[in-house]
């Protein structure tokens, strides 16, 4: 399959999400005036992209099947299992999402084997595991964009609490240590998740008071008072007490590898991840808790803040490099009379644009298209290289070669 194909994507309208972030992208308004939380490009099952192809929208997945080596690229298709390894979204957070971590391979493996044989429908409420792949993700803020990942060193935590009139919390936090880091923040957030619920509303709001009360002191404080706004009384609402808090400035990223506890808080992004939907929630959410089994793929290591900056490529591209196989993530920003060239090879590439216009040109079929503001496009990696002029800003995912 040769030639640059524009895509329509699915968009999941779910409560966290933002009525205006998303829209303004497409330059639609919100159907019904719902929050749109994620546009998905890709070719997930549960929401696959379409591609308009010989006059008709087809899902990408019918696609690849068809040619997956001509779509994906030889290597890529051998490696994958003739997959597309990766899902690009845009997300628009306007409220937090849960509380969360995603499994390793294996925990996925064997999840959804064990979750299969329990005979639970794959679009339960309860199911943990839809798939059986990991989900490494990379996510990098179109706007200032909040976020919390991987948890504080204890004596951090120890140190916050004793800035606070919170006798409970206090106490909990001493109790907790134990002869190692790791084992004193799995104790806390055990004990913690885990309290009555009358205890739980209790430590809640003697700490939410005094967050109160020292406000503008300390991040941790101002998003303990605003978490506890949205889910009042949930002990989940004291994660900012003992998680990182990170700011990400527009076009700086962060990444979330496999076990690693985080939740974003507000603001919008582009996110690139290996092409799983498992999820694992410990709090601030309505969906399903199963902590039992977020306990078993945590990864209670010490934070290690994962902030990536982009690296100059060639050609006004800027590279986000992570550890993923799945994925590439990177950045295209030209200025009037700039040119972007590709490389000849390559791997299948997904692209958006969320800001100017351009023209993408097939070199090898002199044929072009115009590239605007909410447009999307898949290029297969049988596809010539290609030129991109205009003035924009594009985000684009790929396979590493």
């Amino acid at each position: 399959m040769d030639g640059i194909q524009v895509l329509k994507n699915p968009i999941q309208n779910y409560a966290w999400g933002s009525k205006s972030f998303i829209p303004q992208l497409m330059g639609a308004s919100a159907p019904e005036n719902l929050p749109q939380a994620e546009l998905w490009m890709g070719a997930h099952p549960k929401a696959p992209s379409l591609v308009w192809h010989n006059g008709g929208w087809v899902p990408l997945p019918k696609l690849i099947r068809k040619d997956p080596e001509g779509i994906l690229g030889r290597s890529t298709a051998k490696k994958f299992s003739n997959s597309l390894p990766f899902l690009f979204k845009v997300l628009a957070v306007e409220k937090p999402l849960s509380i969360q971590a995603h499994p390793n391979r294996d925990q996925a493996r064997r999840g959804f084997s064990r979750e299969n044989s329990q005979g639970i429908p794959l679009d339960a409420p309860h199911r943990n595991y839809k798939d059986v792949n990991h989900k490494p993700e990379i996510i990098c803020a179109l706007t200032p964009f909040w976020a919390l990942t991987g948890f504080r060193e204890m004596e951090k935590i120890v140190a916050l609490a004793h800035r606070l009139e919170a006798s409970r919390f206090r106490d909990r936090v001493m109790d907790s240590r134990g002869q190692t880091n790791h084992e004193s923040l799995r104790r806390l957030f055990t004990g913690l998740l885990k309290m009555d619920r009358d205890d739980q509303h209790r430590m809640v709001a003697e700490v939410v008071k005094s967050c109160e009360e020292h406000a503008g002191a300390d991040k941790a404080f101002d998003w303990t008072v605003k978490l506890n706004r949205v889910y009042p009384g949930d002990a989940s609402v004291l994660s900012p007490l003992i998680m990182e808090i990170v700011r990400l400035e527009p076009g700086e990223a962060l990444y979330i590898s496999s076990g690693r506890i985080h939740s974003y808080l507000e603001g919008a992004g582009i996110e690139l991840m290996a092409n799983s939907d498992n999820v694992l929630r410990g709090g601030l959410t309505p969906k399903n808790i199963d902590l039992p089994e977020l306990l078993e793929i945590l990864d209670f290591s010490a934070n290690q803040r994962c902030l990536f900056y982009p690296e100059r490529g060639m050609n006004n591209e800027k590279l986000y490099r992570s550890p993923a196989e799945e994925f590439m993530l990177s950045a295209i920003f030209l200025d009037e009379g700039a040119v972007f060239v590709s490389p000849n090879e390559r791997s299948v590439e997904i692209m958006i644009c969320t800001e100017g216009e351009a023209r993408i040109t097939d070199l090898d079929q002199r044929e072009g298209l115009s590239l605007n503001k909410g447009t999307s496009i898949m290029i297969p990696a049988s596809t010539g290289p290609y030129k991109i002029k205009g003035k924009c800003a594009l985000y684009k995912a790929s396979v590493p070669l």
